[in-house]
Order: C-alpha cells, then structure tokens, then sequence
C-alpha cells in the first residue's frame, strides 16, 4: 500500500472512531511504529488530525460545534470506563447526587445500580435510560425536563427551573473541554445554563473528563477550574497539564485505563 493510500484509510478509521491509537494502526496496516507516527505528522500538518499522545483524533472543532452522543460515546472508551469506576467509589448510600449529560457521566450511571436509597438528579437522556435499566425499589430517578440537544442533555429554563428547587451532595460534571484560560466550557449555550444551575445545587463538584479534552474551548464557560472540587482523568494527560490543573482544582485524580 502506497503512503497516500494508507494515510486516506488511517483517516478514514478516525473518522469512524473519533481517534486510534498507534499501536492498533501499526498491527492494522503492518507497518512500523515510525511509519505510522510519519503518517498522522502528515495529516496533523494538513489540519485533519490532532496528534495525541500514543495516537490521534479528529481536529479540534469549532468553539460552537457540538458532536452528538453517539459520535463522543466511542471514543477513549477505556479512559471513561476508568474515571467512571473511580466516580463510583465517592457514591455512598442515601445519597442526593447529580449527573450532568456527558458520555463519562452515561459510563458512570452503569455503575450505580447496587447503590441503596441513591437520588439521581439528571438532565441527560441516556443517564437516566441506564439506571432506568436496572431499576432499585430504594432509588429515585429525577429526569429535568427541557429542550433536548445533540449531546441528549435537556436545557433552558424548564431544566433549570427544576435543578435550582433541588440541593444535592455531589454533583458529576461532563465537560467539552478545559483550560486554566477558559475554565470549564461547552459548545452549547444552553447547556452551559443548564450546568451552571447544576453546580449552584451541589454541596461538592467533581469533573469527569478525559485528557483529550484538555485545551479544547467551547464557545461557553460553565465556571472557573478553581469550581471544581475534585478532577478525575486519565494518565493520558500531559505532564505540564496535570501541573497548571492541580494548582487550581482541589484535588487532582488520575486513573489508570485497562
């Protein structure tokens, strides 16, 4: 296979997956290491990929551009898996809590069926379709009504008339993306209502978001990095990053993906 030809089918895997890894390209195309790493250098410098550490994935969008919960949920499954796994372990019984919209906080609600006497405040769609999957006689759902978006989160004023009647103990934020300059941001103005409301109900803020959302900016500030109470993410995030994050959060959480 020509290098064009294999740089045309690495990019159409990303587009498939959202990102891949290095390792999988290389058993893929049975090239080496260094090949594969030449053919993302080319892509990245046309603007197609962003080059991640052990891999890539597609190019940053638009501040206002808003990917679908399909499209985010394949994508970094491992490292959602991880800080969803170590999310649960903060959930004690007769807890109040609340989960953003967001594929990691999705990942997080799989986990929570064994929680006795747990309230779950959500305005996301498929969070409350997974604890609606494995039902608890002992556990209430509370699903915000609202004008639903591409992530499946439901917002404006319905949503936050119903998050700012209600006080919970931890709140698990989703994001877009993070940065010391920016804060805590997302795509969709709404939703970043909607999440301020969210933070405004919770006693604790802990932030779900994995490293490829470091410097990533959406056109919506949601609160400061210095709102959040813990962060959990993966090793995958950059050492100068982990140093700038754990200045400004009060904890700082990294998990080790499978």
């Amino acid at each position: 296979m020509l290098a064009q030809q294999r740089q045309t089918a690495i990019l159409d895997l990303i587009r498939q997956r959202g990102g891949v890894r290095v390792s999988h390209l290389v058993s893929r195309f049975g090239v080496s290491d260094m090949t594969i790493r030449r053919d993302l250098e080319v892509l990245a410098e046309r603007g197609l990929v962003d080059k991640v550490h052990g891999g890539a994935t597609l190019a940053g969008p638009g501040s206002a551009e808003e990917p679908g919960f399909a499209a985010k949920s394949i994508r970094q499954q491992a490292e959602k898996r991880a800080i969803a796994e170590r999310a649960a372990t903060m959930v004690e019984p007769g807890m109040a809590i609340a989960l953003s919209a967001g594929t990691t906080t999705a990942a997080l609600a799989t986990l929570l069926s064994d929680v006795r006497g747990l309230t779950v405040v959500t305005n996301s769609i498929p969070v409350a379709d997974a604890l609606y999957q494995n039902p608890r006689a002992d556990q209430t759902v509370v699903l915000t009504g609202g004008i639903r978006t591409p992530s499946d989160a439901l917002t404006g004023p319905v949503a936050e008339a119903a998050i700012s009647a209600l006080n919970v103990d931890l709140l698990f934020l989703g994001v877009h993306g993070l940065s010391p300059r920016t804060g805590l941001t997302t795509p969709n103005l709404l939703e970043a209502g909607v999440n301020r409301c969210l933070i405004g109900a919770a006693r604790r803020l802990v932030v779900l978001a994995d490293h490829t959302k470091w410097e990533i900016i959406g056109i919506a500030t949601i609160a400061p990095l210095e709102a959040a109470d813990v962060l959990i993410t993966d090793r995958g995030l950059p050492t100068e990053a982990r140093a700038a994050i754990g200045e400004q959060v009060g904890e700082l959480v990294i998990v080790e993906p499978d």
